[in-house]
């Protein structure tokens, strides 16, 4: 066994799996099973989901209900939930998570870092102190330390609660 190797078995489910085309944001707020799509809250214009291959633990995303791209064409209704969503899952995360700090913030365009261009989207990171190591500067991984099913039965108590 080559001991530079990180096992990730969960991705192998994203590499074999059917690739719809469509948007998996979309997908998951049509979608009837929740915890199967990690949505953690529905909100009257945004949710909030967690992300499936997150950049840090706890990794969320507000994402609007509504299938659209740019901040101009979100309702002031849906950038105003957006924040306000945005404000509960740091205060979740904080009391869920305890981290150091966070990475809020939108990834406008493929050249901003954006992995899903067309349908608009807020993350919220928490981070650690040393969270940035060599796997993230040198290898380009991160290291998730809680399977996401687990950390979804922990978080979405939470969000039931809003």
């Amino acid at each position: 066994m080559n001991s530079n190797a990180l096992f990730a078995p969960w991705r192998i489910e994203y590499i074999l799996g059917p690739k719809t085309g469509g948007c998996f944001l979309c997908a998951a707020l049509a979608a009837d099973d929740e915890r199967a799509h990690l949505l953690l809250h529905r909100g009257k214009t945004c949710a909030v989901i967690m992300n499936r291959y997150p950049y840090s633990c706890g990794h969320l995303m507000v994402i609007t209900n509504r299938h659209v791209e740019t901040l101009a064409q979100m309702t002031p209704e849906e950038r105003a939930e957006m924040m306000e969503l945005t404000h509960r899952c740091v205060e979740i995360l904080a009391d869920a998570m305890t981290p150091h700090g966070f990475n809020t913030g939108l990834n406008l365009g493929k050249v901003a870092g954006a992995g899903l261009q067309d349908h608009i989207h807020q993350h919220v990171v928490p981070r650690w102190t040393g969270d940035t190591n060599f796997m993230a500067a040198t290898g380009s991984t991160s290291i998730i330390p809680q399977a996401l099913d687990e950390l979804y039965a922990i978080l979405r108590p939470r969000f039931d609660r809003l």
